[in-house]
C-alpha cells in the first residue's frame, strides 16, 4: 500500500536524533504553555515560531506540531488539579476531573485524561494517513473557481458553525480581509491601503499579527483577571497508571464515539471546544452512570478529552490536503509553511512528499512521546503554577516582542505587535472571535487571487462559480453555512408551540 510505504519514509526522517530532540523539547514547551491558562496551542506556536526560522521546514514543523500536542495534553493538568481550564476545550474536563481530584483520585483522573487524549489523537492521525492523500488527489482537479469555493466554504463554516454570534464572526473576518489587502495588489501591482507608509508596502506580516493578537492580547487579559492558583497534589506512579488502564477498556464505546465526534468537528471549523462539550453531553445522556456525571466519574473525563484531541489533530487534515486550516493553530502552522516557502494543498503531497509524510509520522511518534512525558512529569508541570503570574507575564511579553523583531529585524514590527496585542485584548473583551480574523489574514490574499482569476477566465461572469457540479455543490454548501444561524432561528420559531 502506497500510504504505508510513504509513512515508513516519513519515520526515516523523524527518527533522526536532532528531530527526536526537537520533539521532546516541543512537547515540554507545549505542556508548559498548556498549563498556563490563557496561552494555549495557537498562542504558543505563534510566540515560538521565530525560533524555527533557522531550521529545515521538516524539523521546524515537527517542533511546532509537538508544541501543539503538548498544549493539548497540558490543559488537562490545570483542569483536574486546580479546576482552572488551561484551554477552552478543557472546561468539560473540569466537570468530573476536579471532583475526582477532591476525592484523592487526581492520579487516576490525569492518567485517564492523558490516555484518552492519546487515543483521540491516534485515531485522528490514522484518519489523516488514510484520507489526506485521497483528498489531495481529488483536489488536484481543482481550478481557480473550485479553489475559491473551498475558501468560501471555510469562511462561511466559521459563521454557520462557530459558537460566537454570527455578526461578530463576520465583523472579525472583515477586519482580517482588510488587513490582508494592505500592500501591493498581486494582479495589478498597485498599492492598496498603505497611506503613504513605506513600512506597509509589503503588508502586515502574518507572524507579527498572530504574536500580537494571541500572545500579548491573551497576557493582557489574563493579567487583568488576576489569576491565583490553589489546587490538589497529584501522584502518578506505575501502579496508578496500570490500574487506570485496566479500567479504561470498559469505556471503549464512549472513546470510539468521541473519536468520531472529534474528527468531524475538527475537519469542520467548529473545533475542539464544541467537540468536547458535545461528547460530554452525549456520554452523560446515554451512559448508565450518566446521573453521576459531575460528581467524579472517570467516563466524564474520557469523553471530552478524547474528542478534544481528535478534533485538534484532525484540524490539520484540510490544512495539509486543501490548504484550508481547520483551527486557529492550524492557521498559524499554515502561515509557518508559507514563510518557509511551502504551499499547503494538494501539490504538497506531490512536490514535498518527504516533508508531508515526515510530519504525519511525527504525529504518531510525538503523541507517544507526549504521553510518556506528561505521565512522568506531572508534579513538575503543576509546580509551574506556583510561580506568580506577575513574574511569568513579563517574560512572555519579552519573548513576544523579541520574536516580532526577529521576523524582519524591524522596529516597526515591534510597534505593530503591541498594536495587534491591544486589538486582540479589546476583541476578547468584547467577545469578538480571533480565529476567523486570523483565517482571513492567512487566506485573504489567496482567496482574492482565486476569485479574480476565475472572473478573468469567465470574462466577469459570476456563473463560473456554478459552472459544474463540483464547484456548484461546494458553493451551495457555503451558502447554507452562511445562512445556517438564520435558518436555525426560523426553524426554532416554527417548531415552537403556539401559546394560547
Amino acid at each position: 500500500m502506497e500510504e504505508i510505504a510513504n509513512l515508513l519514509v516519513g519515520f526515516g526522517v523523524v527518527i533522526q536524533p536532532f528531530n527526536i530532540a526537537l520533539m521532546v523539547i516541543g512537547i515540554v514547551l507545549g505542556v508548559i504553555i498548556g498549563v498556563l491558562p490563557g496561552l494555549g496551542g495557537a498562542n504558543g506556536v505563534a510566540i515560538l515560531l521565530p525560533l524555527t526560522f533557522s531550521m529545515s521546514p521538516t524539523s521546524a514543523i515537527i517542533m511546532l506540531s509537538c508544541i501543539y500536542w503538548g498544549a493539548l495534553f497540558g490543559g488537562a493538568i490545570t483542569s483536574v488539579l486546580f479546576n482552572i481550564p488551561g484551554e477552552p476545550w478543557s472546561v468539560a474536563t473540569t466537570f468530573d476531573g476536579h471532583p475526582m481530584a477532591q476525592k484523592g483520585q487526581a492520579g487516576e483522573a490525569l492518567t485517564a485524561a492523558f490516555t484518552s487524549s492519546f487515543i483521540g489523537a491516534l485515531f485522528a492521525v490514522i484518519m489523516i494517513t488514510l484520507v489526506a492523500p485521497l483528498v489531495a488527489k481529488f483536489a488536484l482537479q481543482f481550478g481557480p473557481a473550485e479553489i475559491f469555493s473551498v475558501f468560501f466554504l471555510s469562511f462561511c463554516s466559521f459563521i454557520g458553525m462557530g459558537k460566537e454570534p454570527p455578526f461578530k464572526t463576520l465583523a472579525a473576518m472583515m477586519i482580517g480581509f482588510a488587513l490582508a489587502a494592505v500592500g501591493v495588489d498581486n494582479v495589478t501591482g498597485q498599492l492598496r491601503l498603505t497611506f503613504g507608509s513605506e513600512h506597509l508596502l509589503s503588508g502586515f506580516d502574518f507572524l507579527v499579527a498572530v504574536i500580537g493578537l494571541f500572545g500579548i492580547g491573551e497576557i493582557l487579559l489574563t493579567m487583568e483577571e488576576g489569576l491565583s492558583f490553589k489546587g490538589r497534589a497529584a501522584v502518578i506512579n506505575p501502579k496508578v497508571v496500570l490500574q487506570t488502564w485496566a479500567r479504561l477498556p470498559i469505556f471503549w464505546i464512549t472513546s470510539l464515539r468521541s473519536c468520531v465526534i472529534g474528527c468531524w468537528m475538527g475537519i469542520t471549523p467548529a473545533g475542539a471546544t464544541p467537540a468536547s462539550f458535545m461528547s460530554y453531553g452525549i456520554a452523560k445522556r446515554v451512559s448508565r452512570s450518566g446521573h453521576k456525571f459531575g460528581t467524579g466519574e472517570i467516563e466524564g473525563v474520557v469523553a471530552p478529552e478524547t474528542a478534544a484531541h481528535a478534533a485538534g489533530t484532525s484540524a490539520l487534515l484540510p490544512m495539509l490536503s486543501l490548504g484550508v486550516p481547520g483551527s486557529p493553530t492550524a492557521a498559524v502552522l499554515l502561515g509557518g509553511l508559507l514563510i518557509w516557502g511551502l504551499q499547503p494543498g494538494p501539490l504538497l503531497f506531490v512536490e514535498q512528499k518527504e516533508f508531508v509524510w515526515g510530519l504525519i509520522a511525527s504525529m504518531y511518534l510525538g503523541n507517544v512521546v507526549g504521553l510518556i512525558v506528561v505521565l512522568t512529569m506531572v508534579p513538575i508541570f503543576a509546580a509551574i503554577l506556583r510561580v506568580p503570574f506577575s513574574i511569568i507575564a513579563p517574560i512572555i511579553l519579552v519573548i513576544c516582542t523579541v520574536g516580532a523583531y526577529t521576523v524582519n529585524n524591524n522596529v516597526f514590527d515591534v510597534v505593530m505587535v503591541i498594536v495587534f496585542g491591544v486589538v486582540g485584548y479589546l476583541m476578547k473583551k468584547c467577545n469578538y472571535p480571533l480565529a476567523p480574523m486570523v483565517l482571513a489574514i492567512v487566506l485573504g490574499d489567496r482567496a482574492e487571487e482565486s476569485f479574480r482569476q476565475s472572473l478573468l477566465g469567465s470574462q466577469g461572469s459570476l456563473s463560473v462559480f456554478w459552472s459544474n457540479w463540483l464547484v456548484g455543490t461546494i458553493m451551495a454548501l457555503g451558502v447554507i453555512m452562511l445562512f445556517w444561524p438564520l435558518l436555525s432561528k426560523v426553524k426554532g420559531r416554527l417548531l415552537r408551540p403556539a401559546v394560547s
